[in-house]
């Protein structure tokens, strides 16, 4: 018996499909993807294992997220060469969350990371990778590099064979600092000599596989040193329980969604700055500009596919993104293999896994902490002046002392403040002449309203609530002397006027109706003409006094200054 035969419509859908994978995961360039997948595989599982301790989870959930991670991001990303794995600063972010402190620690991981993953997909579906460009470069300098000093700061711990507990990253360094006699120092000579490894072998041609190198050298080192010293450095087998194996599933608790709503938007943000970095440094520019929002979509699959086996909150990662681009790799095939790579050490060496020194994992990080700290960019905001220098030092001192989740929502709102300032601050008003041959110049507006006189008034800029202030004080003044004035407000380019500007423009009409004189509005957006009609300023005004202006520029202005010349002609 035949099968009935799929509908037409539905085999194209399946064509078009397997040709948009085809161009997505290619087979041309599969010995050059293989290479620089493994690679990255190799690469991934000391960063897993260092990100995942610096987020106080269980190592393995670093593992799984940059397994599960690269594989959902490589399926959505925009950016071909954009890896999805596990990063310092979002493991940062889950630190100061304490999921240790929950009931369930595991189901508030795995809520956190799917939580993270939804808030990621909605926005980039409603286009909001566009965001970004209202991030502040101070304010982003000023977190990255306290990130930088988190890092650094949080691992002192690991890397001195010691464990402070008073209160926060700073007060722990400063008792380590001022305690040297209580830290075990097998464990800080073995990483500080790893830290020199990672930095030395990094600069060789093995490149980034330097670092993976060090962590086995310093591993072999604490294999010795604790046979001989009886369990003197610490392993990951020390500090959690390694299964070999794939993840099982896992399940959120939805009741701690409340309680975590507020990490997951700061994760969610974290992964929109650092995925628009990476879109930045490793996008093709052959294939157009860059696509945020779809990536931002791609890191929430990330995190979908990772916190369904458990693993902890992922996104774009410069480091990976950037090793998998130079080690070769043509498509985001390299990403699967990748993925691939790092299933088989999860699955058969888990083993090996536990027995990764600490300290090593420690220097790591160290390592990662510092490259973030670019002395560079801070010089350049420092040379742009006071303001933005003092935006930089508020981040970057809130960042320290305050919960990294609460304080990536604090830049997030320094940003916006900033934007509102800069806006307020741009608005311009000007003053036209039209001569008697129609052309027109642009002048200073008077600073007081003369009698009997036309003036033209173009603003310049944004129209936004907070540039309402600074919009009055460059009106002129109206008085008793004003009496017969027309004062025409050309609108052209303002396409949104802020409630505050009404009313300012409202004030202003009065005053000038007051005195016998007229106020036009030239307005060359039907949302603005609405607006005006909304709120009443085209009755104040009249209906005759509202022109509309078009796409012949100046002709609307002329006729509003003769049809206003001929009033004061009439009046007299």
């Amino acid at each position: 018996m035949n099968s009935p035969e799929a509908p037409p419509g539905f085999r194209r859908a399946v064509a078009a499909a397997r040709r948009s994978m085809g161009r997505r995961f290619s087979r041309r360039n599969l010995k050059e993807d293989a290479s620089a997948g493994a690679v990255l595989g190799i690469e991934s599982v000391p960063d897993g294992l260092a990100n995942a301790i610096l987020a106080g989870v269980n190592p393995m959930a670093g593992l799984y997220a940059y397994m599960l991670g690269l594989t959902g991001g490589a399926l959505f990303t925009g950016t071909a060469m954009m890896a999805v794995g596990v990063t310092g600063a979002m493991a940062l972010v889950v630190a100061d969350v304490n999921l240790s402190s929950f009931d369930d620690p595991t189901a508030a991981l795995v809520t956190l990371s799917l939580l993270t993953g939804v808030v990621m997909i909605v926005a980039g579906a409603a286009r909001l990778g566009k965001l970004v460009r209202f991030v502040p470069t101070a304010v982003m300098t000023g977190f990255v590099a306290a990130v930088g000093v988190n890092i650094i700061l949080g691992q002192l711990g690991n890397l001195t064979g010691t464990e402070p507990d008073e209160g926060n990253r700073i007060l722990n360094a400063i008792w380590i600092l001022t305690h040297p006699f209580q830290l075990n120092w097998w464990s800080t000579a073995l990483g500080l000599v790893s830290i020199a490894l990672i930095v030395w072998l990094s600069t060789t041609k093995l490149g980034p596989l330097g670092m993976v190198l060090a962590v086995v050298v310093a591993t072999l080192a604490a294999l010795g040193v604790n046979a001989w010293q009886s369990e003197t450095i610490a392993v990951v087998g020390d500090v959690a329980d390694i299964e070999s194996g794939f993840p099982p599933l896992a399940l959120p608790d939805l009741s701690l969604i409340p309680a975590l709503v507020v990490p997951a938007l700061s994760l969610a943000f974290v992964g929109l700055i650092q995925g628009a970095a990476v879109t930045t440094s490793v996008a093709d520019p052959d294939k157009g500009p860059a696509n945020n929002s779809q990536d931002f979509v791609a890191q929430g699959a990330g995190n979908i596919a990772s916190g369904i086996f458990a693993g902890m909150p992922v996104g774009a990662s410069m480091s990976g993104s950037t090793l998998v681009a130079q080690a070769g790799a043509r498509s985001r095939t390299a990403l699967l293999i990748a993925s691939l790579t790092l299933m088989l050490i999860v699955v058969l060496l888990g083993d090996v896994v536990s027995a990764v020194a600490m300290p090593a994992l420690a220097a790591l990080l160290i390592t990662v902490g510092y490259a973030a700290i670019k002395p560079g960019k801070v010089r350049s905001v420092i040379k742009t002046g006071a303001f933005q220098t003092s935006l930089m030092a508020v981040t970057f001192v809130l960042t320290l002392l305050i919960p990294l989740h609460l304080a990536v929502l604090v830049g997030v709102a320094l940003g916006f403040l900033l934007f509102v300032s800069q806006a307020s601050n741009t608005l311009v008003l000007k003053g036209l002449d039209v001569d008697a041959s129609g052309e027109i110049r642009e002048t200073k507006p008077p600073a007081h309203l003369a009698g009997a006189d036309v003036q033209v008034l173009q603003p310049y800029g944004s129209m936004f609530f907070a540039s309402a202030p600074i919009f009055e004080k460059q009106l002129p003044t109206v008085d008793a002397h004003s009496a017969g004035a027309i004062v025409i407000f050309r609108m052209r380019g303002i396409d949104q006027v802020g409630l505050s500007h009404v009313e300012v423009l409202r004030r202003f009409s009065s005053r000038v109706i007051g005195q016998g004189g007229t106020v036009k509005f030239i307005v060359t957006s039907q949302a603005v003409r609405d607006q005006f009609e909304r709120e009443r300023l085209v009755s104040l005004v009249g209906e005759s006094n509202v022109y509309r202006g078009g796409e012949w520029l100046g002709r609307a202005t002329r006729e509003a200054v003769s049809d206003a010349l001929d009033e004061i002609a009439r009046s007299r």
